[in-house]
Parts: C-alpha cells; structure tokens; sequence
C-alpha cells in the first residue's frame, strides 16, 4: 500500500499531463454525439460545440450544477450506463474512486463501501436514494437498474443534509424522465454464456403535450449459475428476475409538477457460492453440497414527488413507500455432511415523508451587489417495521455430544420497528460571484424497539426474550468553501461531522443486543476544471476522516453464519482522489478514476477481545483504478459503431479486522463494442476478459477447515445484445 500509493498518484499525473497536451490540438466534437465519460465536472459531449454541456445532480438536495459543487462527486449519466452496460449499481462502482461493493452472488446482498467506511446490510453507512426516497436496507439497493437516467456517487459524509447512515456517502439514483413531446423507446434481448438470455423494454411519450406523459419499463433475465455441485451435478448459483416499472408526470402549470413512480422486481436465485477458503482458491466454482438452497427476494417502490417552482422560492415534497421481503434456505455448513440448514425469513415496510423549502436557482437573496444569500431547509419523518425469523435446523451430536436428536434453534425471531424525524437547513453566502461559504446543519431524533426471542425446539435450554426500547438524537454540521476560478473550474474545501444509527442486533452474544452510534469528523479539499468546449475535465481531491464508536459486523460464537454489529472503537481513513476525461478527438473518449485509501484501526481498538490497533479496516481497497477508452463513428447519418476498453484495478484488501486472510491485488477488462442505426441495436460484450481469478469476498467462519469462507469473483462472461429503437 506505501508503495502503491505514488506510483498510482504518479501515473494519474503524467495522465493528466498526457491528456491536457493532446487537449490542446482537440477538433469541435459533432453535437449529436452521445455521453461517454465518468464527467468529473461535466459531459464531454455538449450540444453546443463552443458550450460546457451542464451536468445537473441532486447530490446538495436541490438541482445544481455539478461542477459548482464543494463535494467530491462522480456522476454515470443515461449514455454511459448504456454504453458500459450497467445492470447493477456495482457494475457502476468502478467509475467512482475508492468504491468498493461487497456483493455476494445471491443479489440480496450487497453493500457498498466508500473510502473505507461500510456496515452490515441493515445499518448501511452509505445510504442509497432511488428517486428521492432512502433505501433503509440493502435488501433493496441491489436491483435491476431499468430506465435509470443517471446515477450520481457522492463521497464523504453527507449526514448534514441526507442525516442517518450518509457516513460514507450518498449514492443517488433517479430515473429517466417521461418524454413530453413525442413518443419513443427501445426493446433488447440478450444472449450470453451461462445460458443467459431475456429482455428489456422502456417505452414512453405525452398523453398530453407538455401537460401528461407516461413511461413504462420492463426486464427479464437469467443465467444458470458459475459454481458447479460436484455431487449433484448442478449450478447452485443461478439467477431469475422479472422487474417492471411505471411513471406519471404531470405539468398543470409552468409552476407546478407531480410526479408518480411505481416499480416492482421478482427475484429467484439460487444458493450462495459459499466455501471454505482454501478450496475456493484451489477449485473456485465447485462446491460439494447435501441442500439445494435458494434465495427468494420480492420487492415493491412507489414515489411520489409534488414541486412547486416559484420566482423566489420553491417547495418539494417526496412521499416514498418502500416494501420488501426475503426467504432464503441454505446449507449453513456449506458442506456434504448433513450437519446444518438455515430457513430464514425478513420483512419490512418503511414510509417516508420529506419536504423541502428553497431558495429559487435563479434569485437568491441579495444583501448587497456583491454579497448573496441561498438557502435550504427540510425536514424528513420515517417509520420502519422489521421482521425476520430465522430457523436454524442442526443434525445430531453438533450441539454437544450428549445431545444425539435434531435441534431446530429458532435464532432471531425478531421484530423491530424505528421512527424518527430530522430537521435540517443550509445557507450558502456568495461574494462577489467568485467565492461560495456554506453552512449547514442536521437534527435526528430516533426511537427504536426491539422483541427478539431465541428458543430451541425440543427446549434443550429457555427460552431468551429481549425486549428493549433506546432514542437516538445527533447534531450533524457542514462548513464548505467554493473558489470559482472560471466557469467550470474550481476549489473547494469543507469539513462535517457525520452518524451511522445505533440499533440492535437480531441476535448476538448476550449483552450485546443493542450497539451505539458511530460518529466521524471529515476534511477535505479539492480542484475541479475542464475546458469551456467539454474537451477536457478533471477533478482530484484528498480527504482525511476521523471516526469513533466504530460499527463492526462480527461473527456470532457458535451460531455458524451469524453475525452482530458491535461498536470496537476507532478508526481514521486518509486518501486521495483523482477523475480525467478527455475528447482528443472527435472519435476517441479517454477516461480514468483512481482513488488511493490507507484506513486504520487506531491505538486500543479491541475487537472480539483482540487488539487490532494498527490494522487495516478490513473490505478497503488499498487503491481502486480504472482507466478505459472509446472509440465512436457516425460512418452515416444515423449509424454509428462504437468500441470500448475498461480496465478496473483492485488494491490489496483484508478480509477481518484481525488481518488474517487477505485478498491481493487483481484487475478485471472488460470489453464491449456495438452498431445503432436508426431502428436496428447490436451489441456484444466480454466481461473479465482474461478470466481473472479471485475472491472479493471471505469471512470468518468457525466451522471451515481454514477459518474462512468465502465466494470466487465472476469468471468470463460473454454475450450478444439484438433489439430495435424508435
């Protein structure tokens, strides 16, 4: 990692330095060439050819222009999604430095990591926002990305603005907007290895010019699954989904606009590709199984959006109703002994209710003709039940040589509900057009109940019930600074404090049923810039984070495949960040992302009774790079072939905060290329070209041979895309 660091901060710049000098003998790019880089600051493709295309986000709340912004931020808009063919947003992670997703081969887990900071999949500490509601969960962030318009990586603590769980950041993702003047849409059906085949649509177009339009969008897709039971002869670890999703938009004024947003997935995977360490490495897709097991996800959104845009103000409210439920069945000693299955049922229903005042875009409050004022203030309320029961089947003579029947131990039967309210606001004081000063703050207050009950069947031993009920308050504050250089570039630098919930544990070791929030202090500064003809953008920022109550997942002693959250002490994180894209000419795109992150455990951290002071936190990349390459030509109007190199690299990375077992450095390219005329779409892909092997995740696990199990990455995937457009 001490090595890794300038060599990679050392090629970024000679990149850099590449990429201006062949800026500068650029040519006009054609105006209808579509998006194709990660846009640091801004698209590479304007419509105007002399004009910086604006890259609007959300990732302040309110629209703005991204370069204006003091955050680090890496925007994927619709054109690139398409063009890299992101299904998931951990196909999109790569392009967002030092983001790294812990994903497991069943899609139901899948949690992100940014610069470090991470969580279990029931206390996220990145949130992700899809259309403008909070994803409490990460049951429900590893969906099928249908009709998504742009997907935006915020870094940092967001937790002055977004509260709960933005410790890490905030990923925002929203969907494509309905057409208002004409209708229009595409159908794809791929064909890929693994058997993969299905379809995706998106149709959509005015009921009522300018007044009412709607959109609909459906995807199907499966594949038989890369890892092999040797016993049974089958895959265990296929996938099966059916996902839709509908919109109305509705402009009764110039005013006004309402906003509709329903969607739903049906998922069927099969088993986790789960095994033993040692024989993942040596053999990565065969397992040895005596249970079949599956993973079952059914998921339901709806979000409804009111804005009222005034001469001076505008308002916002986002209603958001978020329903999932899970049942997966599996074999928890992930061997051919019939020793243990797991039948584990979760549920839950969340409603949120924001609203949100502002200052108009276009008239801020004007003190002096020099010094401005913009503002912000909103408020959030939330409710949330949880539900899981979780059966733990467990054969003879495994609990103790004295007991020689089965045991069904019923570990959790947990029912857990949250409610809470934040308060937040936001002043950004301009002078003189050139220097930006932001202030901003966030009140939570959150109650939370718990009922968890473990009981054995027959009763060996009582039966346990924990019934517990804790409030949770924070104060999360912000200060930023934004130096406008010119249109388009900037520095900025801010510091904020930021929270991960406290909670309870579904289950755990006794006394440790509820955990502590965990806080952190963040600082960083950075440049953003690019050319006013979107020839060039870059931006680089290096950031340094504090953090103490840590939130560890650890496992659970005795109770194979469990784990609990608990709070181990401290941690600081420091790194740096450096995107480029560039246009050299009219049909080559360049682009790279590099992050570089070293996150310790701090003196007298003691995890599970271990003193882990000094080591790296583990699931954080020493660095992640990708660089890549477009080639695009309109050989004739309305034809156009492109041609596209990726290559992701992955820094060294631990698996336990012990530093037992480690993942080392492995880089995965892909390629991908296409034809598009008018009505006619092909495509063909290679995803982990080279067949790299590796193992992206591992944990403990009592009961393997090595201590650890773990799933095998992806191997080489291919495939074809045949489908039409209008």
């Amino acid at each position: 990692m001490i090595h890794a660091m300038p060599i990679l901060v050392r090629g970024a710049i000679v990149a850099l330095a590449l990429f201006v000098s062949s800026t500068a003998a650029a040519q006009t790019p054609p105006a209808d060439r579509p998006a194709t880089s990660t846009t640091p600051a801004a698209s590479i493709a304007p419509d105007d050819p002399q004009v910086r295309t604006v890259v609007t986000v959300v990732a302040q709340k309110e629209p703005a222009d991204a370069s204006t912004l003091p955050v680090s931020l890496t925007v994927l808009p619709r054109e690139l999604l398409k063009a890299i063919g992101v299904s998931f947003i951990a196909d999109a992670a790569a392009w967002s430095p030092n983001t790294h997703f812990t994903e497991f081969t069943a899609r139901k887990l899948s949690n992100p990591r940014i610069r470090g900071i991470g969580a279990s999949p029931a206390n996220p500490g990145v949130t992700t926002y899809v259309d403008g509601v909070p994803q409490f969960n990460a049951n429900t962030t590893s969906f099928d990305l249908i009709d998504v318009g742009q997907i935006e990586f915020v870094r940092g603590p967001q937790s002055a603005l977004f509260g709960r769980n933005a410790l890490g950041g905030v990923i925002n993702i929203t969907s494509t907007r309905p057409s208002m003047t004409e209708w229009g849409g595409e159908l794809t059906v791929p064909f890929g290895s693994e058997s993969e085949v299905g379809f995706r649509a998106n149709v959509s177009g005015p009921l009522q010019e300018g007044k009412l339009a709607v959109g609909f969008a459906a995807a199907f897709g499966q594949r038989e699954g890369f890892t092999r039971d040797v016993l049974a002869g089958t895959d265990i670890d296929s996938r099966e989904s059916i996902a839709a999703k509908g919109q109305v938009l509705w402009t009764p004024s110039s005013a006004w606009e309402a906003r509709v947003i329903v969607s739903g997935e049906r998922a069927r995977d099969g088993d986790y590709a789960l095994n033993d360490l040692a024989a993942v490495r040596a053999n990565p897709f065969e397992v040895s199984r005596d249970f079949f097991g599956h993973t079952d996800r059914d998921l339901f959104s709806t979000s409804i959006v009111a804005r009222h845009q005034g001469p001076r103000t505008t308002f916002t409210s986002t209603t958001g109703l978020v329903r999932w439920k899970t049942f997966d069945e599996t074999d928890l000693d992930y061997s051919f002994f019939p020793l243990a299955t797991r039948a584990n049922r979760e549920e839950a229903t969340q409603f949120t209710q924001e609203v949100r005042w502002a200052s108009a875009a276009g008239a801020p409050v004007r003190f002096s003709d020099s010094v401005s004022l913009r503002w912000q203030v909103g408020g959030l309320a939330f409710t949330q039940g949880f539900d899981q029961n979780a059966v733990n089947n467990i054969a003879p003579f495994v609990l103790s040589p004295f007991i020689d029947f089965p045991v069904a131990l019923t570990s959790p039967a947990a029912a857990l509900d949250d409610r809470g309210l934040g308060i937040y606001g936001q002043a950004t004081f301009g002078f003189g057009g050139r220097v930006d000063v932001s202030l901003g703050a966030r009140v939570d207050r959150e109650r939370k109940n718990a009922d968890i009950l473990t009981a054995y069947s027959p009763m060996i031993a009582p039966d346990v019930r924990v019934v517990q009920e804790r409030t949770f308050s924070d104060v999360s504050p912000n200060v930023s600074v934004a130096v406008h250089l010119r249109r388009g570039s900037m520095l900025f630098a801010s510091a904020g404090r930021a929270f991960k919930a406290g909670g309870f544990n579904p289950v755990s070791l006794p006394g440790d049923e509820a955990y502590d929030e965990e806080h952190a202090w963040n600082v960083e500064g950075g440049i953003r810039t690019g050319t006013s003809n979107g020839r060039f953008a870059a931006s680089a920022s290096v950031f340094s984070i504090d953090w103490d109550g840590l939130q560890l997942n650890l496992p659970v002693f005795g109770a194979p495949g469990q784990f609990f959250i608990d709070n181990v002490g401290a941690a600081a994180s420091r790194g740096v960040e450096i995107e480029l894209a560039s246009r050299p000419t009219d049909w080559l795109d360049l682009f790279s992302a590099v992050g570089v992150t070293r996150a310790r455990f701090s003196p007298g951290t003691i995890s599970g009774g271990l003193d882990v002071s000094g080591n790296t936190v583990p699931n954080t990349p020493a660095y992640t790079a990708t660089f890549g390459a477009q080639y695009s030509n309109e050989f004739r109007p309305g034809h156009r072939f492109f041609a596209r190199a990726d290559v992701a690299l992955t820094g060294a990375f631990e698996y336990d905060e012990a530093n037992t077992e480690r993942q080392d450095a492995y880089t995965l390219t892909n390629f991908r290329a296409g034809f598009r005329a008018r009505w006619v779409i092909v495509e063909g892909w290679v995803r982990n070209a080279f067949d790299t092997r590796y193992v992206p995740l591992a944990f403990p696990y009592q009961f393997s041979s090595s201590g650890f199990i773990g799933e095998p990455g992806r191997p080489r995937t291919f495939g074809i895309s045949l489908g039409i457009g209008f």
